[in-house]
């Protein structure tokens, strides 16, 4: 079979099985590996190729009070990370992965490092999360001097920066500000560390807080993205729903949410 059937065979996807564009492009690249790479015969132009189209879907939206009620279930870690991400617009993966050097409590800035497309920005600090994460910080700095008198006080760097850096990995500085529960040994390079904690400790925690709160219309789906994406901001103009078209402001937050817990 050549360029006429595999075409013939994507176009089937798009028009009678109906897939995703994702599920579509991630079988397009897979039969260009397998021609390139494993059968020796790279394929050519692919003409006429019917495209999955992406569906428009309206936004999943949680009111002012179902958002206090979600934090109000959570634990208390738990519940510092999803106040990150409603308050300081933090992707799930952002949240876990901060470091306490990134915390600018002066100005009230979180700078994200590496986020999503590569990228740094900064976004705000809420004032109502500074005294919870200063008593967090505090308590991250007693586990962090018995891991360094353990022998498990190092942590990941990326990109090399351990070679450049020797004594960064036991620096306070760059150590998770949400670890993990256990030392771990890394395979990688081998040695204990304790890495940040698991994303999907996060998701299920959240998933068990909406399930708590009775928080189920159709469409209100559990996920720690809704407070980033799909929960109302407040502005200076009122309140308007965060969907996608208007998330800009991800600097704003409600005050009123963070004593709840």
């Amino acid at each position: 079979m050549g360029e006429i059937e595999v075409a013939a065979f994507l176009s089937h996807l798009a028009t009678a099985a109906n897939v995703a564009p994702a599920t579509q492009n991630q079988a397009l690249n897979a039969i260009a590996f397998l021609y390139s790479a494993v059968l020796d015969r790279p394929l050519g132009e692919l003409g006429g190729i019917a495209r999955a189209k992406q569906r428009e879907r309206l936004p999943v939206v949680l009111t002012v009070d179902e958002v206090a009620l979600v934090l109000l279930h959570l634990p208390p870690r738990i519940w510092l990370v999803a106040c990150l991400q409603y308050g300081s617009g933090l992707r799930l993966l952002e949240s876990v992965r901060l470091r306490v050097k990134d915390l600018d409590f002066t100005h009230r800035a979180i700078l994200v490092r590496d986020g999503k497309g590569g990228r740094d920005r900064v976004t705000t600090l809420p004032d109502e999360l500074l005294l919870p994460l200063e008593r967090h910080l505090a308590e991250r700095l007693t586990l962090f001097e018995r891991d360094i008198a353990e022998g498990a006080g190092e942590v990941f760097l990326p990109n090399a920066l351990a070679r450049k850096y020797p004594s960064a990995p036991t620096e306070w500085g760059w150590q998770y500000v949400f670890p993990a529960d256990e030392v771990s040994y890394d395979p990688r390079g081998g040695g204990k560390r304790r890495h940040h904690l698991d994303e999907q400790r996060v998701q299920r925690a959240v998933r068990r807080a909406v399930l708590s709160a009775s928080i189920n219309p159709p469409g209100k789906l559990p996920y720690p993205a809704t407070f980033l994406y799909h929960t109302p901001t407040r502005t200076r103009r009122g309140y308007t729903h965060g969907t996608r078209a208007t998330r800009a402001p991800r600097c704003a937050y409600h005050a009123d949410l963070y004593p709840c817990h």
